[in-house]
């Protein structure tokens, strides 16, 4: 599979995400929002790749994180809300869970996402590996 080059943290996006192009799952879901990023609002940072990194690059594959141009570090539902807001077909869907209890809930789904995330991944990869050896 052919990676896509990592994107300068100063690049003209709105938005910078970094995420982890090692997982499957971060990947498929990447690839959804880049495909919904029709005005390239955002521009994605994959940490898989060699580049800068602004901060512990460990604690940035461990969590979603996002930063709109000039704002604070966003990371876990944050991000995902913030990768919504700029997006127009999810920008309602934003604006409601960006209510705090909203908010609370989504993180909460988050984490525990996060702790199932090593079988997922793995599973994902078994998936995949099937996939091909079919194709054959």
């Amino acid at each position: 599979m052919a990676r896509r080059a990592t994107v300068a943290v100063d690049s003209p996006g709105r938005l910078t995400v970094w995420y982890d192009g090692d997982c499957p799952i971060c990947t498929a879901e990447i690839g959804l929002v880049r495909r919904l990023d029709r005005s390239r609002a955002i521009a994605f940072v994959d940490l898989s790749l060699p580049g800068p990194c602004p901060t512990d690059r460990a604690a940035r594959l461990a969590r979603l994180h996002a930063q709109p141009r000039g704002g604070a570090m966003l990371s876990g539902a944050a991000a995902i809300v913030a990768m919504w807001r700029v997006l127009p077909g999810l920008r309602p869907l934003a604006f409601v869970a960006s209510a705090p209890p909203m908010l609370w809930l989504l993180e909460r789904a988050y984490l525990a996402f996060l702790r199932g995330r090593p079988t997922l991944q793995a599973l994902a990869r078994r998936g995949a590996a099937w996939r091909a050896r079919r194709v054959r």
